[in-house]
């Protein structure tokens, strides 16, 4: 099972990091809206799984515990944390601008 969820590129510590992240955040709010939450759960984990190995790397954290502490933030921060991570490391892409063309 290990071996099939590497190959798609799952790393269990982390999503399961993300996983306590978004939960903490739908928190009390999460019996309104079951799609909502659904939702949340799903791109916290997501972002965690997906995006710390980009970040950890960005930011040269090689500790297994730190980067399960960047996981669990991401999953707290789901798409907020994506949207600002993008927008802080890509905003001459964003903006349109490249830094090569100035």
């Amino acid at each position: 099972m290990k071996t099939f969820l590497d190959e798609i590129g799952i790393n269990i510590m982390t999503s399961i990091a993300g996983l306590f992240g978004s939960l903490l955040l739908v928190g009390k709010g999460a019996a309104k809206n079951i799609k909502q939450t659904f939702f949340a759960i799903i791109t916290g984990v997501a972002s965690a799984n997906y995006i710390t190995p980009v970040v950890c790397d960005m930011v040269r954290i090689e500790d297994t515990n730190y980067q399960n502490g960047v996981a669990f933030i991401l999953g707290f921060l789901g798409l907020k944390g994506v949207e600002a991570f993008t927008k802080k490391f890509f905003k001459e892409k964003l903006d349109g601008t490249d830094a090569d063309n100035k």
